[in-house]
């Protein structure tokens, strides 16, 4: 007989999400669509940016991208060669 063990949804892991300034927020401010470049993408991540900057939970996502190794769009107010920079090899 096999045992599956169900784990408890980690309510306390996720929670920092309900605070950030982002909720609601449709992600195509944060993840460029296909093709993005140059000064349509520094713009975008720019404009991502400065919502981070205001967020309350900028820490904890930030934080989360560096730890789930999150390799798309603005976390934390970190763009994707922010995060690759700070990632340990």
């Amino acid at each position: 007989m096999i045992l599956i063990r169900h784990l408890a949804p980690r309510i306390d892991f996720w929670d920092w999400q309900m605070e950030a300034a982002c909720r609601g927020m449709g992600s195509s401010f944060f993840y460029s669509p296909s093709g993005e470049r140059g000064l349509d993408r520094q713009a975008r991540e720019q404009a991502a940016t400065a919502i981070c900057s205001e967020c309350p939970v900028r820490e904890k996502c930030a934080d989360f991208a560096l730890s789930t190794r999150q390799e798309f769009g603005v976390w934390g107010g970190l763009t994707e060669s922010d995060r690759e920079s700070r990632r340990i090899r």
